[in-house]
């Protein structure tokens, strides 16, 4: 059987398992409601009605998610690879490595405003966050364990039988209260006070130089429009900065990972991944599925000069960039002027996404 199947057979098996739980499963009776603030600007949404969010749902999956235990040699975490600090990223690294000291094949994804999206990991192969959280443990490359033997570590451990009690109603843990406690803890990721953030609203302004990066951004690239632009709106628009579809923007004209296309076995859906979100963008390098960008200037050059036309499945919205853009230096430091007002501190430094440890 080839790795996709057994992804694809892994993903089936999850779906499976908790839905066939998911009637029985849902907050104690005493826990604490807990109420997301949603960003000025940001579209309303909600958590899962199956999950909906407790103090001490979120307690308990902030402490999985920063303890090792969930790998088979207790030696890396989710936070191993998702560094608060960096946007929830492997800073600075193309690839992480697993306990076993295999090098991964995609670059460690930011983890921002996770409600608003319905598809998780690069290739969109997960449709829920409390799934997505979940494959990492079985992944022979990441932690390379099991579900049956992480839920028998939790169970010999009184803390966790105390976590999931306040949080579940039950001392005894399982994958899908394990994968709903996760999602929890991540639902509140929540990145919305940039100084982009502070100027919508009113409290700060733009220096000239981020203010023209802001108008190359929302300009198209039309050779015959007056102003010139570098036509990010449409991928990346919006107070989100991600449409969150999935599409191609042109690295390859051959792939070396299908993307989408593994997953769905569809040639037509070969080199199309996940559009991620801007926010942050400054301080989660490298860039591109497979890292290979090191710096916003080297992304920029890509869509101003680099696009492949001849890339299959090559988005329509990246019709304009084959051409070029005619972007000038000073237009692409304008751009990343602009790109570095996405950095939220107050997010990168939220006390409350820290290790409990």
């Amino acid at each position: 059987m080839n790795r996709r199947w057994i992804v694809l057979a892994s993903v089936t098996a999850l779906v499976a398992g908790i839905a066939a739980c998911e009637k029985e499963i849902g907050p104690a009776k005493n826990s604490t409601p807990y109420t997301l603030e949603i960003p000025m600007g940001f579209p309303q949404a909600a958590p899962p009605a199956d999950n909906p969010l407790t103090v001490e749902g979120i307690a308990l999956g902030r402490m999985l998610f920063y303890d090792p235990i969930l790998s088979q040699d207790s030696t890396q975490s989710c936070s191993s690879c998702h560094n608060a600090e960096y946007g929830f990223t492997d800073f600075g690294k193309k690839y992480s490595t697993g306990i076993d000291g295999i090098e991964g094949t995609r670059n460690s994804m930011p983890i921002s405003n996770l409600l608003w999206q319905s598809d998780f990991f690069w290739d969109g192969r997960v449709k829920r966050l409390n799934l997505q959280a979940l494959m990492p443990i079985e992944d022979p490359i990441e932690m390379h364990e099991t579900l049956p033997r992480v839920v028998a570590k939790l169970n010999r451990q009184p803390r966790y039988q105390e976590a999931f009690r306040a949080a579940f109603g039950t001392k005894k843990a399982s994958a899908e209260t394990l994968g709903l406690a996760l999602e929890q803890f991540m639902l509140t990721f929540v990145s919305g006070n940039s100084k982009f953030d502070r100027v919508m609203r009113g409290t700060e302004t733009f220096t000239a130089s981020e203010q023209r990066g802001l108008q190359l951004f929302n300009g198209e690239s039309n050779p015959n429009n007056p102003v010139r632009g570098a036509d990010c709106f449409h991928c990346h628009g919006g107070t989100l900065f991600s449409n969150f579809t999935l599409s191609n923007n042109g690295l390859d004209s051959v792939f070396t990972d299908r993307g989408l296309g593994k997953v769905t076995g569809k040639a037509t859906d070969d080199g199309k991944f996940k559009v991620p979100s801007l926010r942050n963008v400054a301080v989660t390098f490298p860039y591109m599925h497979d890292g290979r960008f090191q710096t916003l200037r080297q992304v920029i050059e890509h869509y101003n000069t680099d696009v492949v036309a001849n890339s299959p499945n090559l988005d329509p919205s990246m019709v304009g960039f084959v051409n070029g853009l005619g972007l000038t230096q000073q237009d692409i430091s304008d751009l990343i002027a602009f790109l570095e007002t996405l950095t939220d501190e107050s997010y990168l430094n939220n006390p409350a996404y820290a290790s409990p440890f």
